[in-house]
């Protein structure tokens, strides 16, 4: 188990004027480098052998490294070739899905970027819903046993999966149809949710312990394979094939201005809830997965507890970053300027 302390004992070591800003090379690595460069730092990508040249070709990353597999990234040695580099880390949704969010925290002495212990509150649902429930935000039901299902519902597995092997349920009959084949282990770990319809609404936000302030930095919509193709020609099929919940991508959104407020309301009481669950609590950004219904109620369904692939959208700054900076400000050079800003008081309060 790595403790804050030895995190700690680490940053003491680090030359706080060449810090580098790493990461694994997927997911919003483009975006994190470009905003680490933005504000001055070094950069290094972490990639799988054949993807060197297409991190090398957008001249944001200072340094490029390889490893067999990402889960090396625990190797001793190799962790200490990042210490040597002043390498603080900024996880992401393949970070964590690759690595670990056990192995995070448990194994990885590099120093990373915001509060480590929240990757395992995001990633196991049973205190996911603890977390969203204790804060008072209105989630689905859940039903315990495949028996228990008395409406349309989706069924969900643990991890940064970006929705891979989700799939709809009305009864149990269709819960096992759709199951068998599966992997044991998602066979014996899956949560089953009520489907809610209405409007997908998937806020961005940044929590600075710095400023002690919630900033609204995007809103993004997941557009997924293949449920939302076959939305569109749906009247043009007799029999529609078994939806698709897998992410290929995102969509911008402006939510309607008077929505905004209960937004914000819903994330200040997150890491209100968070301080209390898992101290000192929320560092950084995360992202809510929301359905406005009809009735403009908010229903939360997932929060994930750091930077999120539909920031991707505004590497140049959003229509709400655009109120709170006036320069480009995306998630990945917020990161990076609490960074630059922690630097001069105490990287300790942000790095967890």
């Amino acid at each position: 188990m790595i403790s804050k302390e030895d995190i700690h004992k680490v940053l003491e070591g680090y030359d706080k004027k060449k810090l580098t800003i790493a990461t694994i090379g997927s997911h919003t690595a483009l975006q994190i480098m470009k905003g680490a460069k933005d504000e001055g730092f070094r950069t290094l990508v972490i990639c799988r052998p054949g993807k060197e040249d297409f991190y090398g070709r957008f001249g944001i990353a200072d340094d490029i490294l390889s490893v067999k597999e990402y889960i090396d990234i625990l190797d001793d040695e190799f962790q200490q070739k990042l210490i040597e580099k002043n390498v603080i880390l900024i996880p992401h949704g393949s970070f964590v899905e690759y690595v670990g969010a056990k192995n995070i925290e448990d194994k990885l002495r590099v120093p990373v970027f915001g509060n480590r212990a929240v990757l395992g509150w995001e990633s196991d649902r049973g205190r996911e819903r603890e977390w969203l429930i204790k804060a008072g935000v209105r989630v689905p039901r859940e039903f315990d046993r495949p028996e228990d299902i008395d409406c349309l519902s989706i069924v969900k597995f643990p991890g940064a999966r970006g929705g891979r092997n989700y799939f709809l349920a009305k009864n149990a009959v269709e819960f096992e149809e759709n199951i068998r084949g599966m992997k044991l282990e998602d066979r014996e770990n899956f949560t089953i949710q009520e489907y809610i319809i209405g409007t997908r609404f998937y806020p961005h936000y940044f929590y600075s312990p710095l400023k002690n302030r919630v900033e609204l930095l995007g809103i993004d919509i997941r557009y997924e394979t293949n449920v939302d193709g076959v939305a569109r020609i749906s009247h043009l099929l007799g029999e529609h094939p078994n939806p698709s919940f897998v992410v290929a991508g995102n969509i911008p959104v402006v939510a309607r201005e008077s929505l905004l407020p209960r937004m914000m309301d819903i994330a200040e009481n997150l890491v209100k809830a968070s301080k209390d669950l898992f101290k000192p609590g929320m560092v950084g950004p995360f992202c809510i997965e929301s359905i406005c219904t009809e009735n403009l109620e908010f229903i939360v369904f997932e929060i994930s507890a750091r930077i999120v692939a539909g920031t991707n959208l505004y590497m140049q700054g959003s229509q709400y970053s655009q109120l709170l900076y006036d320069e480009p400000m995306s998630t990945g050079r917020r990161i990076a300027r609490e960074i630059k800003d922690a630097g001069k008081e105490n990287l300790t309060r942000i790095v967890l």
